[in-house]
């Protein structure tokens, strides 16, 4: 059984109260809240001195030693290798940054592929690639039916002139998880690398990035319980030859070259507390199997609360949810109430119930264009983390129900 009230226990914000009422966090897609692990980590590391790197005296070979640590915390967490993993501001960030080094790979009248479903990080940056370079930009497109992705003319997206193909492993609105195998295999059949956005997949799924062989996976510490910290992976045999943006005198050699400027070390040791945090959910000889399992009690804890959430969703007549009927999904749920805009119910929630619920499109604007949700502000989005619990779904029904009677007469 999934220790609820431990895990709770673990997150000091849970702790809040305004106006004399708890704060109910359902906005986890935004950025989960920190575990008190990641909170110790950053303040064990500052406490004990900072420092930069490459110095002879004890708290910068202590910094060195941290991020050394950090790169093999995140690749048993992630399943690639050490040297592969590269930290900065932000996966946005680090996505600008190597489209930038990648543009002496592109041509004029080469082709790079993206997807509708997407968050526009994992959009914009290969857009504006294609554009410096000359490329064609070409887009998988979305089905407004089901939510997923149309996979079937893969042959015909994904040619000879395609150099890059980016897809998101799960939708940071809809939930959807992609079946990011056929998109990779047809990528790798043509010779083009394969970047996948892992921001919104990694605090619900146990992520391989060696069985998924992508060349690029890009994620962010803050989505699942930790600082704001950006992390990129970066497959061995391309980071060697990415030419990178960089300063004369910094590091050459992998993964530091990606790394520009000074470092969030204090965010860093705070990731790893993060990932400690996930560990400990789990089981098993090594610290790869016990961040598995720890996932996948994570999933499974996930998984009963969203189907409570579904259920509850799909009874509303008012409520149009936009979200795949089958398939694997994470915990988050894009809605909008017929008559109503979506900011309008979010601040009600907050103001009634204390809970934190986001509205609007989340970047994914050429989803929320092609579904035309902009006439209602968006969509109201309701997501859930492993300190959710049953009793907090119960009052979320109780709160949309209320709203909803309330407010029967308003229309946009």
């Amino acid at each position: 059984m999934f220790p609820i009230e431990q895990v709770r226990e673990r997150f000091p914000a849970l702790n809040r109260e305004d106006n004399g009422k708890k704060v109910i966090y359902f906005d986890g897609p935004g950025g989960t809240q920190m575990v008190d692990h990641a909170m110790e980590y950053m303040y064990r590391y500052i406490r004990n001195g900072m420092a930069n790197l490459h110095g002879t005296f004890n708290t910068s070979a202590d910094t060195d030693a941290l991020l050394d640590k950090a790169r093999e915390t995140v690749a048993d967490l992630l399943g690639c290798q050490a040297n592969e993993v590269a930290f900065g501001a932000n996966m946005t960030t680090h996505a600008f940054a190597i489209a930038r080094s990648l543009a002496g790979f592109l041509k004029e009248g080469d082709e790079i592929v993206v997807t509708e479903l997407d968050h526009r990080a994992n959009v914009d940056p290969w857009v504006t690639l294609a554009r410096d370079c000359g490329a064609t930009i070409k887009f998988i497109k979305l089905n407004p039916e089901t939510f997923t992705l149309r996979l079937e003319d893969l042959h015909e997206i994904i040619t000879d002139k395609t150099k890059l193909v980016a897809a998101g492993m799960s939708s940071n609105v809809t939930g959807t998880v992609t079946d990011l195998q056929p998109i990779i295999e047809r990528a790798k059949e043509v010779g083009a690398l394969a970047v996948v956005d892992a921001v919104h997949g990694v605090p619900h799924l146990s992520i391989d990035v060696q069985e998924l062989e992508c060349d690029i996976l890009l994620c962010s510490a803050y989505k699942f319980f930790g600082p704001h910290v950006g992390i990129a992976v970066v497959r061995e045999s391309l980071f060697e030859k990415l030419p990178v943006y960089k300063l004369k005198p910094a590091p050459a050699e992998i993964p530091y070259k990606l790394e520009t400027g000074t470092q969030n070390h204090e965010g860093i040791a705070g990731l790893m507390g993060a990932i400690r945090f996930i560990e400990e959910l789990g089981y098993g000889e090594t610290r790869r199997e016990r961040l598995v399992t720890g996932m996948h009690a994570i999933d499974d804890h996930e998984t009963e609360l969203a189907a409570e959430v579904e259920s509850f969703l799909r009874s509303l007549p008012e409520v149009t949810l936009y979200r795949a009927a089958s398939g694997r999904r994470t915990p988050t749920f894009a809605f909008t109430i017929e008559g109503h805009r979506s900011r309008d119910v979010t601040a009600w929630l907050s103001e009634n119930y204390n809970m934190c619920v986001a509205d609007g499109d989340f970047y994914a604007s050429t989803m929320a264009e092609v579904l035309n949700v902009y006439p209602t502000g968006g969509w109201v989005r309701i997501g859930l983390a492993p300190y959710n619990t049953l009793e907090e779904i119960q009052q979320l029904k109780e709160a949309l129900a209320a709203y909803i009677l309330q407010h029967q007469q308003n229309v946009v």
